[in-house]
């Protein structure tokens, strides 16, 4: 119950901010991706088997369900099905062998290219090559288990609504460290439940923190040149310590808030300006004039108190 209380949170967020959205962007091949998505593109499929002129209707094994609606608002909207996938597809039923095609990876496309020199993939991959998730199975373990090329999105550089990334990037996480089905074709360990809850038992006010920060905020380790830190560290190096974040020097100024630091930093004249545009973080959300003017009013009191001393002495003297 409680893990589903967390992703209702991170998928209401998202429906909510969608509301009213009409999506610009026009599919470019829609015509060519139909002929595969007549199949992919719901639970349900059917087919005429033309040499014994039998129609036959079967379902979709749902890994291989692709939603054309969130394909056509996602990053790849522009490409045919084909650009990534084995031209041989065109032929129905499709070939046997094909089932062991290699999974493209983000790298083979946008790796060591100067047009996406600024996202700094050549990095990110060698974080990644770096993190638990490698280690633990770095073969079958690739960018699709947590970016899925039919449906992902780039929110963090994009997005004006934190809370949309939030509930984005919670969801990717979400989608197997809240589902044992998906946790388990990966760990070596397998779990029979959900711990999350129990895992961060320590954790005050935790329906507030799922939905307010992302769990790389405290579950990767920091990169200066990355927007998204890609280099998942263990549960026992994960961010305890409240004042990491409830601080001046606040981290999620270095994660979250990256790029709207990197943006403009003192929009609000606060000290940590870009974190009150969605909510307020004790300890770490200061105002510059505010913070002046509280040691004003306070060397003002102390003043008044020594004035009204000395007059007092003064007075008894006399």
């Amino acid at each position: 119950m409680a893990m589903l209380l967390i992703a209702s949170i991170s998928y209401a967020l998202i429906q909510e901010d969608d509301e009213g959205e009409i999506p610009e962007k026009i599919p470019m091949f829609a015509e060519e991706n139909e002929a595969c998505l007549q199949c992919h593109g719901d639970d349900v499929y059917t087919y005429v088997n033309e040499e014994e002129g039998i129609f036959h209707k079967g379902r979709m094994c749902d890994s291989k369900v692709v939603d054309s609606a969130a394909f056509y608002q996602s990053n790849h909207y522009s490409f045919m099905c084909t650009d990534c996938h084995s031209a041989d597809y065109d032929t129905f039923p499709h070939p046997g062998e094909l089932r062991f095609e290699p999974m493209w990876g983000c790298m083979d496309c946008h790796g060591y290219d100067e047009t996406f020199a600024q996202y700094h993939f050549e990095e990110i991959a060698e974080q990644y090559e770096k993190s638990v998730h490698y280690e633990a199975d770095p073969d079958g373990f690739s960018c699709w288990q947590c970016h899925d090329a039919h449906t992902y999105v780039t929110y963090a550089r994009n997005s004006e609504n934190i809370l949309k990334t939030v509930a984005y990037d919670n969801n990717i996480c979400l989608k197997c460290h809240g589902n044992m089905d998906e946790y388990n074709l990966i760990d070596t360990q397998p779990k029979e439940e959900v711990t999350l809850i129990s895992d961060h038992d320590w954790l005050p006010n935790q329906e507030r923190h799922f939905s307010k920060v992302r769990c790389i905020e405290c579950h990767t380790e920091k990169h200066d040149s990355l927007l998204i830190p890609h280099n998942v560290r263990p549960k026992e190096e994960a961010v305890k310590n409240c004042v990491e974040c409830h601080s001046s020097n606040s981290m999620l100024l270095a994660s979250l808030y990256k790029y709207e630091v990197s943006e403009e930093r003192s929009k609000y004249g606060f000290l940590n300006g870009p974190l009150v545009q969605d909510y307020y973080v004790i300890g770490a959300t200061r105002n510059y004039y505010l913070n002046v003017a509280s040691v004003v009013i306070a060397l003002l009191i102390f003043l008044g108190i020594g004035i009204h001393v000395i007059l007092r002495i003064k007075h008894r003297k006399s």
